[in-house]
């Protein structure tokens, strides 16, 4: 299109790796990749981890980050080839035409630097506005991003704020310099479905009240459908189909979009009670070291043998504080916990090692929760030598046996974490748990960092173990999907208490309290427009009260 604001044409991306005692080696990771993108249009580029997402969305910038270059092909922005400007005309760009938005605000803001000054930096820098003309401009985007007191918000750091108010915040330091392109990098994947509302309808108006382009990266089709005219599916660094949202998302063409479209089919049943629970959490109140509150209030759930109990709520309303509790990890100020028919201490360091052995844990980042300087074989193979003191032969076939049960197989045995995709060290993670021969796996937002396939692999890996194992799953997520998909029974935590409990059709069948309902509603949907009736449906709502 001669009127595009961004060209791409046959771009390639190529990546330095480093394989274990090879010397390193180059591939390439984009293959060919072609799009155009008007003025004041959004182009959501969607696919699996590794599809190479994050990288063509910052080919924008001309930037490749982590051993990552652009090898081939042409970038042209404002009529321009950028990559044939040199540093001095990249450097130009980035801030002012294109600027980006990351996923995780927190880690991008600096902690040290208050709001106002860190928003308004570039706009400042390169001379797109005057110190004092930046902060009006600042305090105008957070009026109409909805942050609360947007005079004096920019007065606030980092750590004072939410982390849906610090997502919002980074899209007005992205906005500030009025450019003419912004790239956002999966800005909502980190954020509650609550959360995530205000955030993409924040979003998606302040694209259309400023007519900026935008490249919208995702892993999420229902929540790139709410904000794109135009999307790409990718995988594997190819394009494997290109359309308008509509077509894209009633009407997919290729296999691989069609599998995006009706993931997260499991249906689970709830499964009949055993008389006895194995888990019996009562009355259970706490706070953490050195704060004057309570984060946890007179909690009581039950969890029986081969069930699933979903604990479910926003960020902040104690659903991973309640696992601390249970683990020993955070001993309560009040109430107690049974576990197969023994009281439990409190905690960590009173309990057995059968405590131990019976009670596992599968965490959010596989990434920090597995040595990466060990292979596959060590990291399962730890807790068979630590618990049933298995060694030599005998523990490689049980590891092997495990590898098996997760559907991975021996020819992982002396892999490195380095080496596996997010959905492999997931899995390795549940076998490292199932090593122990547990009784009940807490899972922490397992699925969360996963894309949608993926993730939908790994539920449906553990459905399957827990009919095998007969082990009882605590599944904390704030992704109502998943609930639907692994529950038998489920807890909705809000400010610390549980809010609704019961089983899963009780539980999510009306009349639902507020809070409930709020969560439900919150939940994307793939379907153009839903996005708006949320947010008209939640104005006539707060008009009505």
């Amino acid at each position: 299109m001669a009127d595009a604001l961004l060209k791409v044409r046959d771009l390639k991306i190529g990546a330095t790796v480093f394989p274990p005692g090879e010397k390193p080696k180059k591939i390439e990771i984009v293959h060919g990749v072609s799009f155009d993108l008007e003025p004041g249009k959004v182009l959501g580029l969607i696919g699996e981890s590794g599809a190479g997402k994050s990288t063509i969305g910052l080919s924008a910038m001309g930037y490749g980050r982590g051993g990552v270059e652009i090898t081939g092909g042409e970038v042209w922005v404002n009529g321009r080839d950028i990559l044939k400007g040199g540093l001095k005309g990249l450097r130009a760009l980035r801030g002012a035409e294109v600027t980006y938005v990351a996923q995780s605000a927190a880690a991008s803001f600096n902690p040290a630097k208050k709001l106002m000054e860190q928003v308004t930096e570039a706009a400042i820098h390169h001379g797109r506005f005057s110190r004092a003309k930046a902060e009006a401009r600042a305090v105008e985007l957070f009026r109409k991003l909805g942050l609360p007191d947007p005079e004096t918000f920019g007065d606030r750091y980092p750590h004072q704020v939410s982390g849906g108010q610090l997502q919002r915040a980074m899209t007005a330091l992205a906005l500030c310099p009025e450019p003419d392109l912004v790239v956002f990098d999966e800005p909502t994947t980190a954020l509650d479905v609550t959360t995530q509302i205000d955030v993409l309808a924040a979003i998606k108006e302040a694209i259309r009240d400023t007519g900026v382009a935008a490249l919208y990266i995702t892993h999420d089709l229902a929540v790139v459908a709410q904000v794109s005219d135009h999307i790409m599916v990718l995988r594997h660094g190819n394009t494997v189909e290109y359309g308008d949202t509509d077509q894209i998302i009633n009407a997919p063409h290729e296999d691989y979009t069609k599998a995006l479209v009706s993931v997260r089919s499991i249906d689970h049943e709830e499964q009949a009670e055993t008389p006895e629970p194995l888990l019996k959490v009562t009355g259970i109140t706490a706070r953490y070291k050195g704060t004057p509150f309570d984060v946890l209030h007179n909690v009581t759930v039950d969890l029986h043998p081969g069930q699933t109990l979903a604990v479910v709520g926003e960020s902040g309303s104690g659903k991973s504080t309640l696992a601390r509790v249970i683990t020993g990890l955070l001993p309560p100020r009040a109430g107690e916990i049974e576990f197969a028919g023994r009281r439990l201490s409190p905690d960590l360091a009173g309990r057995s090692d059968e405590d131990l052995r019976e009670l596992q844990m599968i965490y959010q980042m596989a990434d920090v929760a597995m040595n990466p300087r060990q292979t596959v074989g060590t990291i399962i193979g730890r807790p068979l030598e630590f618990y049933f003191g298995l060694k030599g032969a005998e523990k490689r076939r049980r590891v092997v046996e495990l590898l098996d049960e997760i559907e991975m197989g021996e020819s992982f045995i002396d892999r490195y974490p380095a080496e596996l995709s997010g959905g492999q060290k997931q899995r390795v993670c549940i076998a490292r748990a199932l090593a122990a021969k547990p009784k009940l796996i807490i899972c922490d937002e397992v699925t969360s960092a996963l894309d949608p396939l993926v993730a939908d692999g790994i539920l449906k890996l553990l459905l399957d173990l827990q009919k095998v194992e007969d082990v009882a799953y605590l599944f904390i997520t704030h992704d109502l999907a998943t609930v639907r998909a692994i529950s038998d029974n489920i807890a909705v935590m809000y400010q610390g208490k549980v809010q609704r409990y019961g089983g899963k059709t009780d539980v999510l069948s009306p009349p639902f309290d507020d809070y409930t309902d709020l969560l439900l509603s919150s939940v994307p949907e793939m379907r153009l427009g839903w996005l708006e009736e949320v947010v008209a449906n939640r104005k006539m709502e707060s008009a009505g009260n």
